[in-house]
């Protein structure tokens, strides 16, 4: 019976042994997995933070190029634009004789004709209108050859714009004249791209001779 029990051991040591070595194994190959998935998954945050990088860059590049362009075409001179240097700024309380009609500068009126996106629908005095252009307006001005379509497109443009102003001028030469001070620009219609580009560049533009005066009358 001793040789028997001696025999009846040993099988049980083994399959011991062999549980451990198994339990060892599967282990071994549960770590070396864990660290695959680790490698698999810094790797994709990894890839996932640089397309956001690549991405975010691009952006930032894509919308300082359109500024640049803009910056760039705001500064591009105008076809057709006129401009006039050494123009006197007095104010005065008496008419003014104007060389340029409309006028695009010189001495004016103390006061300036309200000028936040104002539509006139009629003639304004001259003196009022170039201390608006002094304070960095834009003066839309037309006579009779003007369509009802221009008149929509310059005044719907002009509703919504601060710093400018927009009048009937009948001694006016061209069917449209945009001014500023010391710019102006004369227009057969309101369809011509150059609208927007004059508006663009001059609204509170480099000529402006009063950078951030008031453009309203009620304040």
């Amino acid at each position: 019976m001793g040789s028997a029990s001696k025999q009846s051991n040993k099988p049980g040591k083994e399959g011991t042994a062999d549980r451990r070595t198994r339990i060892a194994e599967l282990r071994a190959e549960e770590q070396r997995r864990d660290r695959r998935n680790r490698f698999i998954a810094i790797g994709a945050a990894t890839v996932l933070v640089a397309s956001m990088l690549g991405v975010g860059a691009w952006v930032a590049l894509d919308a300082k190029s359109k500024q640049d362009a803009k910056t760039a075409d705001a500064k591009a001179p105008i076809e057709g634009v006129k401009t006039y240097d050494n123009l006197s700024r007095t104010h005065v309380t008496t008419k003014v004789n104007y060389p340029q009609v409309p006028p695009v500068g010189g001495d004016h009126s103390p006061i300036w004709a309200n000028c936040m996106g104002t539509v006139y629908d009629k003639p304004l005095a001259n003196e009022n209108a170039v201390h608006s252009l002094e304070h960095g307006a834009v003066w839309v001005t037309y006579n009779s050859k003007a369509s009802a379509d221009d008149l929509k497109t310059l005044s719907d443009k002009v509703k919504v714009t601060p710093y400018s102003l927009m009048s009937p001028y009948p001694d006016e030469k061209g069917t449209i004249t945009l001014t500023a001070w010391g710019t102006q620009l004369v227009l057969d219609s309101a369809k011509d791209p150059r609208v927007a580009e004059f508006f663009t560049k001059y609204v509170q533009g480099p000529q402006t001779q009063e950078p951030g005066a008031s453009c309203s009358t009620t304040q």
